[in-house]
């Protein structure tokens, strides 16, 4: 069958440049999946996506002009209720027929064939394939519907309709161009209100035809950059620019570079159809300004790339990613550097504004403002914050940690109650994303130390996944106090995240209460800390014990999450959670579990594991007490009895020491003995006493097998 490549391209005006990339890959995928389910790609067809400022477009290759013809069968009855006596068709079988086109001349030609347990009439025929015009009709009509558009407009179509300017369509933007070429042939298909053609449109500016004709599908993306001035290619844009940036960078001085963000190269390469990177400047003088001010403003208002020198230090140079390439770009780079002027004399303003008040004096203001109309308002959340730190300080205190005591719990009080009053500034109050930053510079200029200063920038750390943790002991105390007062309270008013709704990022605060504990390894128990962090809220919350109850469970699930993030399998994350370590112990037991499961042993002891939790669950009455040696009859529990004696000293000294993978390492040993023990030993033994004693038994080995990790979590 004679194939060709495909080329279908929508022409609207300037799209959504957050959402350009997955708008391109949805619109090219769909139209790519539509066509292989009717049967008009090859085995070998690929799909490219394009996507640009004005245009989603996609190259599929081998595309069928039609589709195979296809055996269809239909199920028509059981021969019982389809034939009578005498094999002449019912009326249910005529009716049948009838629905599908056919009548009593059909019957001959039915099949029989055994459906279940019975026998049933079968009517084979053949489907014809679909044509190209056809399916790509329908694949159109799908790729356009199920786009991941941010927003819908409505807008009115103004020609190729009985009313003009009356009848609408929906779309992302209007759409002003569809076009689709089978090899060098325009398939004759609609979307939008457009008729298909083979015209399409280049740059604003810069095109040198205008509109420009594609001959050929294949030369679609040649045709646009040469007669268009256009690179259709996002990905090819993309490393367009990042060539371009690496190169301007080197030239406007040494050891150079432009600031890493790769969202802000992806915008950026949406809203260039040709980029050209140039090099501006602004004066020195605003440098005194912090350089996430200028950073900030330069990236999320002008979308320009701040160049940063060999130290890491922001220099007063950056770059901008222009849309036209002028001979004499001096008229785009003044154009540029004007424009970003009264962007960064706006920072500076905010910055000397600031400063005329001290942070300590704003917050009585916090009173007055909102947080929750359950919990109440900022000025309240502040306090219970401060509270929250001093009485996880006093839980350091006697653990050793460095700075613990009454120090720690003065510096984190500080901390604390400084920590929201740049919410009320005015550079916050103009870019809300330096939060905490500002603090920190403001604290500084007020003469507070650099414990306090770092504990007010990081206490929202971390704020993402992957992101640094606090600095210092006073910064991770107020940021723990700063999320489990968000978590305890929140939980505690019933506003628990469900499935994809999580509006108070309550996962992402119980991940960073998980990291603090755990990469810290701060030596501090959850349910102690929950309790500390629910006392502050009084009567606010209705019934703490339960809410907390309902927090730590949530806090588990994001523990199972946070060690399949090292490397954990999900038997062996289930395996840690379930033994009773503080969050601080989770990273040595995890590598002790992984360790532990290489071990020949490892297997039997598992499920030997598991069996003796099922029989201890099963025990009537409560097991407890010393195995009494005189009672043991059997040479095989014996022979567990002596190996526990001399195995359970040697695991649990090095749990004490912390050598996790130590102490499981140890329990290899049992595996003899454990399988004899089960092998010939009767646990539920008629005598009661004797019964006892081995369940006895088997609680002391289930104690020793499990302080590191529930190992039955790891059984097959």
């Amino acid at each position: 069958m004679t194939t060709h490549n495909l080329l279908v391209e929508l022409f609207v005006e300037e799209l959504p440049p957050k959402a350009l990339e997955k708008l391109g890959e949805a619109f090219a995928g769909q139209l790519f999946e539509q066509l292989k389910a009717q049967g008009l790609t090859a085995a070998g067809s690929q799909v490219t996506p394009f996507a640009s400022p004005r245009r989603l477009a996609a190259h599929i290759t081998q595309v069928a002009v039609r589709a195979a013809d296809k055996p269809v069968r239909h199920k028509l009855m059981p021969v019982s209720v389809g034939l009578d006596a005498q094999g002449q068709p019912t009326p249910a079988l005529l009716k049948k027929l009838q629905a599908l086109g056919l009548d009593a001349a059909a019957v001959p030609g039915l099949q029989r064939a055994v459906d279940g347990k019975a026998e049933a009439l079968f009517h084979d025929s053949v489907a014809p394939g679909a044509s190209l015009p056809a399916a790509l009709q329908k694949a159109l009509h799908e790729a356009l519907t199920h786009l991941p558009i941010p927003k819908v407009m409505t807008y009115q179509l103004q020609h190729g309709t009985p009313l003009p300017g009356w009848d609408s369509v929906q779309f992302v933007r209007p759409a002003h161009g569809l076009l689709a070429l089978h090899g060098a042939e325009v398939v004759p298909v609609t979307a939008l209100g457009l008729s298909a053609g083979r015209v399409t449109h280049g740059h604003r500016f810069e095109a040198a035809r205008e509109p420009i004709e594609i001959a050929h599908a294949d030369h679609y993306a040649n045709t646009l950059r040469a007669q268009g001035a256009v690179i259709a290619s996002f990905d090819e844009r993309r490393a367009l620019i990042q060539s371009q940036l690496k190169t301007a960078a080197a030239g406007a001085g040494q050891a150079l570079q432009a600031i890493e963000d790769e969202a802000l190269l992806d915008e950026v390469t949406a809203l260039v159809e040709r980029p050209k990177v140039l090099v501006c400047q602004y004066e020195a003088a605003f440098l005194e300004v912090p350089p996430e001010c200028l950073i900030l403003t330069m990236k999320a208002n002008q979308k320009y790339f701040p160049l940063l020198d060999a130290r890491g230090q922001l220099t007063n140079q950056f770059l901008v990613v222009s849309n036209i390439s002028p001979d004499d770009a001096s008229a785009v780079i003044q154009g540029n550097e004007r424009v970003v002027r009264p962007r960064l004399q706006d920072a500076k303003f905010f910055f000397d504004q600031d400063r005329k008040k001290t942070l300590e004096s704003r917050v009585p203001q916090l009173a007055k403002v909102v947080y929750h109309n359950k919990l109440g308002t900022q000025g309240e959340r502040s306090e219970r914050v401060r509270a929250i730190a001093r009485a996880i300080a006093g839980l350091l205190a006697p653990s050793g940690q460095p700075g613990g005591g009454a120090v720690l719990a003065q510096a984190a009080d500080d901390a604390a109650k400084l920590a929201k009053a740049d919410l009320l500034t005015d550079m916050v109050g103009e870019f809300p994303e330096l939060q905490g930053i500002m603090g920190g510079y403001y604290a500084r200029h007020d003469g507070w130390s650099e414990d306090i200063a770092f504990a007010i920038e990081d206490h929202y750390k971390p704020r993402f996944a992957g992101d640094e943790l606090p600095r210092g002991p006073v910064g991770t105390v107020v940021a723990l106090a700063d999320k489990l007062e968000t978590l305890v309270g929140l939980f505690g008013i019933g506003s628990l995240p469900t499935g994809d709704r999580d509006p108070f990022a309550l996962r992402r605060h119980a991940l960073g209460v998980i990291r603090m504990l755990a990469e810290q390894q701060l030596p501090l128990d959850l349910p102690a800390l929950l309790e500390a962090a629910a006392q502050p809220f009084g009567a606010l919350l209705a019934d703490p014990a339960h809410s907390n109850a309902q927090l730590l469970a949530f806090i588990h699930e994001r523990m199972a999450g946070y060690l399949r993030e090292l490397g954990a399998s999900t038997q062996e994350a289930d395996a840690v959670i379930a033994a009773p370590l503080r969050a601080s112990q989770l990273p040595q037991a995890l590598a002790a579990v992984r360790a532990f499961a290489q071990l020949p042993e490892a297997p039997a002891l598992a499920a030997a594991n598991k069996r003796v939790g099922n029989i201890l669950k099963k025990a009537e009455g409560e097991v407890g007490g010393a195995v009494q040696p005189e009672r043991l009859v059997e040479d095989a529990e014996k022979a567990l009895y002596q190996a526990l004696q001399t195995v359970a000293p040697k695991a649990d000294a090095a749990f004490e020491r912390g050598d996790y993978t130590a102490s499981l390492q140890q329990l290899a040993a049992l595996k003899g003995p454990v399988d004899a023990f089960f092998d010939g030993v009767m646990v539920n033994a008629d005598d009661a006493a004797l019964r006892a004693n081995r369940l006895q038994l088997l609680q002391q080995l289930h104690q020793a097998m499990n302080r590191v990790a529930d190992l039955s979590r790891l059984a097959t």
